[in-house]
């Protein structure tokens, strides 16, 4: 079963700094669009960075200059460095990725999956 899991949320104060990382696992041929998004309590879900492999990436207008993403794809992991941190960056952060898995005997098909979420709270 294909999982995506993320760590590195928690606490931080304004103007701090955390890293996010997401790997994928389980069995599946290909990874392609990888990226982060996020909620706030009362809003939609956001885009925050997204990048296809081997592509440019695209971030959210509100964390341009600020985080910084990355993908290592053999590892089948993905990072979110977040600098300069503001209170309005407060959300769950979810990872995000188009996964190639095999469905039957010989069917190939590509999927979107989400993570489990972890909290980000920047408060002082």
């Amino acid at each position: 079963q294909v999982q995506l899991v993320e760590s590195g949320g928690g606490l931080v104060q304004p103007g701090g700094s955390l890293r996010l990382s997401c790997v994928a696992s389980g069995s599946f041929f290909d990874i392609n669009v990888m990226g982060w998004y996020r909620q706030a309590p009362g809003k939609e879900r956001e885009l925050v960075a997204v990048s296809p492999r081997g592509g440019d990436t695209k971030y959210g207008d509100s964390v341009k200059g600020r985080f910084t993403f990355s993908r290592d794809n053999a590892k089948r992991m993905v990072y979110l460095q977040m600098n300069s941190l503001r209170p309005e960056d407060t959300a769950v952060y979810y990872c995000n990725a188009d996964i190639q898995i095999q469905i039957g005997d010989t069917g190939i098909e590509w999927h979107e999956y989400w993570g489990q979420g972890t909290q980000v709270t920047v408060s002082s």
